[in-house]
């Protein structure tokens, strides 16, 4: 191996080099390698977002370490096949020779190899062969998105009796919640002030700090909802819209009714994000966009969608399986507008021109909404941002809230009956077994039918703020935010909406005079958009919804929300209007 290999290529920022290679390290990664070297641990954990360069660290550790003589193998364990491709490729073009076809059955690599890369699931089906390896020359382990560690227990079991005896150790994550208490192997936890065993890192570096830094590119969430019906399996025809107060499983029955293939809401959120990608590829030439679907037939439904919509046939990625992988690669190289995918692209895949997202599935754990984020989030040039488009879903919106959040895993914590996210915590085992479909908890086969759905636009959330108000699909509105230039820096993103708020606001329809004394219905109508709007402004600001209400009624005057009459629904809806567009 050539020592100096890593230090002879291209610089990673401002302009990208290839995938995890860069001879002037960011200041985290420099910062991160200082701190391992200076303490030579048997077992490190860097924490840090997707996107940030995690694999560019890890490689630049792991050629100290070969140089100086501290280890003479190096073995990469990843959670999924294509992975280990690219680990083997990024691993390549710093002098490290990895082997990513090793295989269990035959159990032995050229000596032309520095080591291995393998999966989670590979290891967990023959730990003592992995263990046998890691004994035979000193060895430096890397253990790529360690929290996959604990997807099972016997992964876990497998993992340590595997890897026990290596000579250093070196876990990485960009996301180190668990939705579970399955303890995540070589990982340090220790007792916060409540009491609650939670993961310690040796280095964190969070989604916020990258963006302060550059290195990753801003996000702004395309929140739409609209009016989904829905038959049970008792058959009672239910009509309910997304963004509405509902129970869990109503908001479950109509989140899948959103993204049946049929309706006419995917359809609507699959026009608007393209039109979203024509207007960032003015200035970024080979943006491309993903949609993550829930299973394999709705993606093939989505790609046959896009593909009357743009005239261009999307790369379809099902399985994890070779053919998958290169087609990630070719769409990775190429400039085509669409990738479909079911799951497997949601960690860890490279494929940086990526700028426009769909969240089209189901699965609603805060550790896969963050993977799946990660993929448009990473940074090529100063400027670019990334479009994420969401159905109005509490727990999704939630997680796009707290996306900037540094999170933990903990062991034993009581989940809190306000938190969304526990709510709705799922298993996301064994992803690396050919990343199968999972259903969603409570959407069992035949338990409903999906019979129609709208879609309308209803804000777009950036920097924890809300942005815009409900807009019919194709409306100026709606083209106002789709329309946002595809570079800009994040204080410009912000100054945008506000002017753009504040366009929807003045083209809002006006006090219409109703009459004093509405039908039930007109009246439920206006006390819905009023709380809405309350929403928004209690999330732009930070204040309980409570406490907007009281504000309303200072200024407005009458009574509480439940005895007013439509004139002071009417009036309190365009005071807070004002209120969102900074105008008192």
């Amino acid at each position: 191996m050539s020592s100096g290999a890593a230090f002879h290529l291209p610089p990673a920022f401002p302009e990208r080099a290839a995938w995890g290679t860069a001879s002037k390290l960011r200041a985290w990664q420099q910062e991160a390698l200082d701190r391992y070297l200076s303490a030579s641990p048997r077992d490190f954990l860097a924490v840090a977002t997707p996107g940030a360069g995690k694999t560019t660290y890890a490689l630049r550790v792991a050629t100290e370490l070969l140089t100086r003589g501290v280890v003479q193998r190096v073995t990469v364990v990843a959670p999924t096949e294509h992975l280990k491709t690219q680990w083997a490729d990024a691993a390549a073009r710093v002098g490290i020779s990895l082997d990513p076809k090793f295989s269990n059955s035959i159990g032995r690599h050229s000596e032309d190899y520095h080591g291995v890369a393998v999966t989670y699931a590979q290891v967990a089906s023959r730990p003592s062969l992995h263990r046998e390896l890691t004994t035979t020359r000193p060895t430096l382990v890397i253990l790529d998105e360690i929290h996959h560690g604990g997807d099972a227990k016997s992964w876990g079991d497998a993992i340590r009796e595997a890897f026990e005896p290596a000579t250093r150790r070196l876990a990485l994550t960009g996301t180190p919640f668990r939705s579970d208490s399955s303890p995540i192997p070589f990982v340090r936890y220790e007792l916060d002030a409540e009491g609650t065993l939670v993961s310690s890192s040796d280095y964190a570096y969070g989604y916020a700090e990258a963006l302060r830094d550059g290195v990753v590119r801003p996000v702004l969430f395309m929140a739409y909802g609209g009016t989904m019906r829905w038959r049970t399996k008792m058959g009672d025809e239910i009509s309910a819209s997304l963004g509405e107060p509902m129970t869990k499983d109503a908001i479950a029955q109509a989140w899948r009714t959103a993204l049946d293939p049929k309706g006419e809401w995917m359809a609507s959120v699959l026009a608007a994000a393209d039109k979203r990608l024509t207007e960032v590829r003015r200035g970024v030439e080979d943006a491309g966009g993903l949609v993550i679907a829930s299973n394999q037939t709705q993606a093939r439904s989505y790609a046959a969608q896009l593909r009357a919509l743009t005239g261009e046939a999307p790369t379809v990625v099902l399985s994890d399986d070779a053919g998958a992988s290169q087609r990630i690669e070719e769409f990775s190289a190429g400039t085509s507008r669409w990738m479909v995918a079911v799951r497997m692209v949601s960690e860890g895949v490279d494929v940086p021109r990526l700028a426009v997202g769909v969240y089209a599935t189901s699965t609603s754990t805060p550790l896969f909404f963050a993977q799946a984020v990660g993929r448009f989030v990473r940074a090529r040039r100063r400027g670019e941002t990334a479009s994420v488009f969401l159905p109005s879903v509490p727990v999704i919106l939630d997680h796009a809230a707290r996306l900037e959040e540094q999170r933990d895993h903990a062991l034993n914590r009581t989940p809190d009956p306000e938190d969304v996210a526990a709510m709705w915590a799922e298993e996301q085992s064994l992803i690396d077994e050919a990343n199968r479909e999972a259903k969603a908890v409570g959407l069992e086969e035949g338990a409903f039918e999906a019979l129609e759905s709208e879609a309308h636009f209803d804000h777009v959330l950036f920097d924890k703020q809300q942005w815009g108000m409900h807009a019919d699909v194709g409306s100026e509105d709606e083209q106002e935010y789709l329309g946002l230039p595809g570079l800009l820096e994040p204080d410009q993103v912000a100054s945008l909406l506000r002017e753009r708020q504040s366009k929807q606001s003045r083209r809002a329809p006006k006090d219409a005079t109703p009459a004093p004394i509405a039908t039930h219905r007109a009246l439920a109508a206006q006390r819905k958009e009023l709380n809405k709007l309350v929403a928004a402004y209690a999330r732009q600001k930070g204040y309980p919804h409570a406490n907007v209400h009281m504000d309303l009624r200072r200024a407005c005057g009458g009574p509480d929300l439940a005895a007013a009459s439509s004139e002071q629904v009417t009036e309190r809806i365009e005071k807070i209007r004002n209120w969102l567009v900074g105008r008192r």
